[in-house]
């Protein structure tokens, strides 16, 4: 699997030691992949916060929204306790209520003592139509709940996987890419780790390491050269951000409002079709922030731990760095592919720079 810092290409910041999301610790990544015939190309993806272990303990979580021509499920509860409970799963658009259901599904089998409250599974979403029948029922509970049951620590798999395996990035071949970055805060040290579901922006927008080669890389451009639904840059981009920084929910909302700062520096300006939708969480804390029927032997109070806002500068900066290599990743780690109607996606011509 190539990768962005294969090609050379030179980006900012120290990446942890898979430079992904589960540089976190305890976080873990599965994906379903159903590729069939010449229309089925989609899936799941999951992200469990802390694991299938202790996934029902609650993290602090934000979200922000950059535009909203797309679905994130859960974010008004999370908006309202600033709390993040169960695997988080990725799809394509029309695939978002069997997924809710497999997380469900899931949870009923797992911790059925859990299930006998209520759940709010987040379950977010791009458009794959290009590549895949959209409208058919490919992808069913079952799908989900296998993609939570791979979910593994350690590397990640990129390119078209999981739920991105039908996705389209600024013409080229996109899908599922991941980074990390250390943070230093006094003596301690802590990673922020981005994923994305990259299926956005316009071929002549694409921006590598700073140098705008989209206006260089016009030709071979089925998804302008010929008609379909969307008008260039339309799709979508999910983003999942973690960390074991020690953060309030309201300073995870700020991590997640910095998102769009690293999707621009891949080039976008932000397409009113497409959907961009982020969520960020910290594993810090732990059993803090619970938003569930209170237990007799619970205490009156929490206590949070949590970076002061002044010092906050520095994850923020990470937030941006890390996007910005998900997304390059998500593009390097692709090769071409063909789908429903013989539309055709190339792949990332990665030949430019392993030439220099």
């Amino acid at each position: 699997m190539t990768r962005a810092r294969d090609l050379g290409i030179s980006l900012p910041g120290q990446p942890g030691a898979h430079n992904a999301i589960t540089d976190v610790p305890g976080v873990q990544v599965g994906c379903t992949t159903l590729i069939e015939g010449d229309s089925v190309r989609t899936g799941v993806t999951a992200i469990l916060p802390r694991g299938r272990t202790d996934f029902d303990l609650p993290c602090a979580a934000g979200t922000y929204a950059l535009n909203g021509n797309g679905e994130m499920t859960g974010t008004a509860w999370l908006a309202e306790t600033g709390s993040l409970t169960l695997p988080v799963l990725i799809t394509n658009t029309h695939a978002v209520g069997p997924c809710h259901r497999g997380a469900i599904d899931w949870v009923v089998r797992e911790r059925p003592d859990v299930a006998a409250e209520w759940l709010l599974p987040v379950v977010a979403e791009t458009w794959d139509g290009y590549l895949n029948d959209i409208n058919a029922p490919t992808v069913r509970p079952e799908h989900a709940v296998a993609a939570i049951d791979a979910a593994a620590s350690g590397p990640v798999p990129e390119g078209s996987v999981g739920g991105g395996t039908g996705m389209t990035c600024y013409g080229y071949k996109g899908g599922t890419g991941t980074a990390s970055r250390l943070v230093r805060h006094g003596s301690d040290r802590y990673t922020v780790g981005a994923l994305v579901q990259a299926n956005f922006g316009a071929r002549r927008e694409l921006t590598v390491a700073g140098e705008p080669v989209g206006r260089e890389l016009l030709a071979d451009n089925p998804m302008e050269q010929q008609p379909w639904p969307g008008p260039p840059g339309a799709g979508s981009v999910i983003v999942v951000l973690g960390t074991d920084a020690p953060l309030l929910p309201g300073q995870c909302a700020a991590l997640a409002r910095r998102v769009p700062l690293g999707l621009a520096r891949t080039g976008t300006t932000g397409s009113h079709f497409s959907g961009d939708l982020f969520l960020a969480f910290s594993t810090a804390n732990s059993g803090a922030l619970s938003s569930r029927f209170p237990r007799s032997a619970e205490a009156e109070y929490e206590s949070l731990r949590f970076v002061p806002w002044g010092r906050i500068d520095p994850f923020l900066e990470a937030v941006v760095q890390a996007v910005e290599e998900a997304v390059l990743n998500a593009l390097a780690a692709n090769q071409e592919m063909a789908g429903r109607y013989g539309r055709r996606v190339p792949a990332l011509p990665v030949r430019r720079w392993l030439d220099r």
